[in-house]
């Protein structure tokens, strides 16, 4: 077993680096793409609650101090993946895409008492859309119509390693320092049915090497015999990741078979914004689970870089505007089990149902873009055998929208299934 979870970290890492997109949205050609959960297998199931929650048996990366909480004897591996099914709607017209995508690969273990520690990869960002728009060059003459197609691909990835501390009873604290990294391509094509127009081409590209760092606390008080509520809050300090943005004008004469290329360049182009969190859950018997998130990214005091014509000489310049909003989240969520530790399966079983709604992070055009309404339903499924009764297979189904009076409405069906792998690594045994 050992070998397999520190293969399958090598595989999760590289196909974190080379595999496709696991968006189809067009929204995604906005700002740094669309935004992950960065959620594990029992989070999605709840929809993605999480920052006071401190599971013996999970590895909660939203919250870099529930690591504190992780069983003394045991080493936690957990892997995801997910598949979609994208319906797109715009003036009545709808068409659906699919994809699939894997999600993410963490660990976690008890490193010494009242100290556990996290390392693993996760997604940030995706950026992958396709499509094409068609029109008559001249209302009243239909002889030549020109074609827009828009393409984009890439995504920022995070390969993080964290510990959480108790320093007293019921109080935790964390940190998690990561590694983010990735590109994106994007290019808009404009060409006509007659070679007698040129043909323009638009391509945006940008990569990114930097850092994060977050960081998260956790406070649990027994209020009756029974009940038990943690108060758990995040802080992640935003900063310039560096990295230029790119952009090429291309120009193709088919008359002529030549092409020109005017570029445009800006350094240090991108930011991560500062983000806070805070959570509250309620632990009834460790039967009933109930938590509360609300998040805030204040990107809306960053900049993006855009193409603009200067008024003054009319020259294409790029530079840097104000693009982005800030982004409130808010997220509920409730597990229900009988008995983790109950001989009978359906009394191990783990229920879990999850909501949220989320304001867009970037505008279009200086409008804001689709808000997002979604829910979840999971189960935690107990694998049990001769040798170990501890790891779970986290499966949910999830339902988004994302909605904007004017804009393309999006409804995403999406299937979660993550494994747990929880083994005895740490005992030791006596010879009698």
């Amino acid at each position: 077993m050992r070998k397999f979870i520190l293969a399958a970290l090598l595989l999760g890492s590289t196909l974190m680096v080379n595999a496709q997109s696991g968006t189809n949205s067009p929204y995604s050609q906005y700002g740094l793409g669309v935004l992950s959960d960065q959620t594990s297998g029992f989070n999605r199931g709840m929809n993605g609650v999480g920052l006071g929650f401190h599971e013996h048996n999970q590895v909660n990366y939203l919250n870099p101090a529930s690591y504190a909480s992780l069983d003394s004897m045991t080493f936690i591996f957990d892997a995801g993946i997910s598949g979609q099914i994208t319906n797109f709607e715009e003036n009545g017209v709808k068409k659906n895409a699919n994809n699939s995508n894997f999600e993410y690969v963490v660990a976690g273990f008890r490193l010494f008492r009242h100290l556990g520690m996290s390392f693993g990869v996760v997604p940030f960002t995706n950026v992958g859309y396709d499509y094409s728009s068609t029109g008559w060059v001249n209302a009243s003459d239909k002889d030549v119509y020109y074609t827009n197609t828009y393409h984009g691909e890439g995504g920022l990835h995070q390969v993080y390693v964290g510990a959480g501390w108790e320093p007293v009873k019921g109080l935790s604290v964390g940190a998690n320092v990561s590694y983010l990294w990735g590109d994106y391509t994007k290019y808009i094509t404009n060409s006509y049915s007659n070679a007698y127009y040129k043909t323009l081409t638009r391509t945006y590209n940008s990569k990114i090497n930097s850092y994060r760092l977050d960081f998260g606390a956790q406070y649990t008080q027994q209020v009756t015999k029974k009940d038990w509520v943690t108060v758990g809050a995040t802080f992640t300090p935003g900063h310039n990741l560096g990295g230029s943005a790119d952009m090429n004008i291309i120009s193709n004469n088919a008359q002529t078979n030549t092409s020109d290329t005017i570029p445009f360049s800006i350094a240090k182009a991108h930011s991560l914004p500062t983000m806070y969190g805070v959570g509250l859950m309620w632990n009834h018997s460790n039967q009933w689970k109930v938590g509360f998130d609300y998040s805030l990214q204040k990107w809306g005091s960053l900049s993006y870089p855009r193409r603009y014509v200067n008024t003054k000489d009319k020259n294409d310049v790029l530079d840097v505007g104000g693009a982005y909003a800030n982004r409130h989240k808010f997220n509920f969520g409730a597990q229900y089990c009988y008995n983790e530790r109950d001989r009978a399966f359906l009394k191990r079983v783990q229920y879990r149902l999850g909501a949220s709604y989320a304001t867009p992070y970037y505008k279009m055009n200086g409008v804001d873009g689709p808000k997002e309404i979604s829910v979840s339903a999971g189960f935690g499924i107990p694998i049990m055998n001769s040798y170990n009764s501890r790891s779970l297979l986290n499966i949910s189904g999830q339902w988004v929208k994302n909605s904007a009076d004017g804009l393309i409405k999006e409804n995403v069906f999406r299937i979660n299934i993550g494994l747990t792998f929880n083994e005895g690594w740490f005992k030791k045994w006596k010879m009698q």
